[in-house]
């Protein structure tokens, strides 16, 4: 059987933003399973001015809409800004529809208090958009797994977590390919 392509989507474009860290550390995890292709995705590497701002520098979107449509499900990194998710990752995720639709996803979040709040608005995006996302969501929290709230340090159930949740998004992928091939 083929192998998914699991993108990880690093959710934070900020100066100091600490999502390259837990994306390679959910990429670690991920790859000691063997049951997928998994890819880190940065939207700070493609330029995606605001949708529909006038005279922004679009020359991104071609390359962010090709490497989403070559994906078979997602692994969000979300931090929470606000009580939501960040500009730049709603944004990012406007730019498409089909890209996005009959695909599954998983979220691992971070924040004050897990990253709670922004998962949940996030589900609500992924829903609008036909991402199937899954229940178990590691959720990090600045106060226990980063040390001075910049480095990542989780704790040993984090980890567990973050299996569990791919034990979700790898079946769900795999059956969301049946209906988009």
């Amino acid at each position: 059987m083929k192998k998914s392509n699991i993108g990880i989507i690093l959710g934070s474009t900020r100066e100091g933003r600490v999502s390259p860290q837990v994306g390679e550390w959910v990429k670690k995890l991920a790859d000691q399973r063997g049951d997928a292709h998994y890819t880190i995705i940065d939207i700070a590497d493609y330029k995606l001015p605001l949708l529909g701002e006038a005279g922004g520098d679009a020359s991104g979107a071609a390359a962010w809409s090709e490497i989403i449509a070559k994906q078979d499900g997602f692994v969000f990194i979300v931090q929470e800004y606000n009580h939501s998710i960040s500009a730049s990752l709603k944004n990012a995720l406007d730019y498409l529809r089909v890209e996005w639709n009959d695909k599954a996803a998983g979220i691992v979040s971070y924040g004050s208090v897990g990253g709670a709040r922004a998962a949940e608005h996030l589900r609500g995006i992924l829903s609008e958009l036909s991402v199937a996302h899954v229940r178990v969501h590691p959720a990090l929290s600045l106060f226990t797994d980063f040390e001075n709230g910049t480095e990542l340090k989780p704790a040993d159930v984090q980890a567990a977590s973050v299996n569990q949740m791919l034990d979700q998004v790898i079946p769900w992928t795999t059956a969301l390919n049946t209906i988009r091939k």
